[in-house]
């Protein structure tokens, strides 16, 4: 038995010369490479403390940052070091000052863009202070996946950073407002503060006190306006978030109404006499669409419901469940008209709603004062799309 103990120990030993003396490498663990730029990014807003922001002063250094970017990479100071001008631009996607100014930011950087000059737009806001009622003019937020929409269909043609989730770069930055300017020489040293140009009207200026200001560093010169006031939306700050539980709070508050309505009654309102936009949806209790999709009506009236815009729901439920119609949509805050039809012709609905809808539900419509329909969609609504047509109508617009 010891004999042959011996002789299993030998046989192992000689294994292991074998594979030695045949040079068999020894494993490695493998590494992948990873982009360090590339964006590994969840947005996550959160509330910030309560603070005084001041605006960096001239002559103050660029604060550093790392921020995330609508094209899938992370953006830093160092990034654009080789840039004589940096012009940081906060702006943002809602408001209407920042939309109107932002072909004039494209024109720039195609007008600079073989003198040195590196743009950069960053949006400060937090989503968390973001009112629907401060959207009025906007088909979009402020949030991270908003940014990627906006910058992609406007084809911006220069870096749009995200800092909306703790703020951190904005609050040393002290943008008051968007938009609003700081431009940098070669040492990032802050040459200019305040605004593009003195007209917020698309087509009345072309950015004149950005452009000087980026002129007068290239030519080695102090700009004859180092600071400026600068006009737009004010920043919103995650400390903002206790007007907007007070504004949800009082709107969960209002009184919801249902109102009953005669086939006859209804093609006088498809008519539209009033000076508003209309923005109608006939839907139903029993329907699963249409119960799905009606709080996203509702958040339409608040946003738009200060311009010339108005939601009316039409319930095409039996008379006899008016209660529970009226119990759902007060469930959906739906402060907005609301009618029951009250009888149960239901091709006589069809038709005084729009003789070209087959019937099926849900149906949407946008009238125009004078009753001609804008646009009509059978089925669920596309809300993003729908946004789009809203805003961009002439009776809204996006600018003042």
């Amino acid at each position: 038995m010891q004999n042959l103990s011996i002789f299993r120990i030998s046989i192992v030993f000689f294994v292991c010369a074998i594979i030695a003396a045949c040079g068999v490498e020894e494993q490695k663990p493998v590494i992948e490479e990873v982009n360090k730029s590339t964006v590994a990014f969840v947005s996550n807003p959160v509330p910030v403390p309560e603070q005084e922001v001041k605006p960096l002063a001239i002559g103050a250094k660029a604060p550093d940052f790392r921020l995330p970017g609508v094209d899938g990479k992370y953006h830093s100071l160092s990034d654009y070091d080789d840039a004589k001008v940096l012009a940081v631009v906060f702006t943002c996607n809602h408001c209407p000052t920042a939309q109107a100014y932002e072909q004039r930011l494209k024109d720039i950087v195609n007008d600079y863009a073989d003198k040195s000059v590196q743009m950069i737009a960053i949006s400060p806001n937090s989503p968390l202070g973001l009112l629907y009622e401060e959207l009025g003019y906007s088909d979009l937020g402020d949030s991270y996946d908003d940014m990627k929409i906006r910058a992609e269909e406007h084809e911006f043609n220069f870096p749009y950073l995200y800092d909306g989730d703790d703020q951190k770069v904005s609050l040393q930055y002290g943008p008051a407002a968007t938009p609003h300017c700081f431009v940098f020489d070669e040492e990032r040293k802050l040459r200019y503060i305040g605004r593009i140009d003195a007209s917020e009207k698309p087509g009345t200026a072309q950015g004149e006190d950005l452009r000087a200001a980026i002129d007068s560093i290239l030519a080695g010169t102090t700009p004859e306006a180092s600071s400026t006031k600068t006009f737009g939306c004010s920043t919103k700050w995650g400390w903002k978030t206790k007007m907007r539980t007070k504004i949800d709070k009082e709107w969960t508050e209002k009184e919801v109404t249902l109102e009953p309505i005669s086939v006859d009654q209804l093609r006088t309102v498809m008519q539209n006499k009033s000076d508003k936009l209309r923005l109608i949806n006939v839907w139903a209790t029993w329907c699963g669409p249409c119960r799905i999709e009606y709080p996203d009506f509702v958040v339409l009236q608040r946003m738009f419901g200060a311009r010339d815009f108005e939601f009316v729901s039409v319930a095409a439920d039996r008379p006899s469940k008016q209660e529970e119609t009226h119990a759902f949509l007060r469930n959906m805050h739906s402060v907005n008209t609301n009618y029951i039809v009250s009888n149960e012709d239901r091709y006589g609905l069809i038709e005084a709603i729009d003789p070209e809808w087959v019937g099926a539900m849900p149906y949407t419509m946008l009238i125009e004062p004078g009753g001609n329909v804008a646009w009509r969609y059978q089925g669920e609504v596309d809300f993003q799309a729908l946004k789009r047509i809203i805003v961009d109508h002439p009776m809204i617009g996006r600018v003042y």
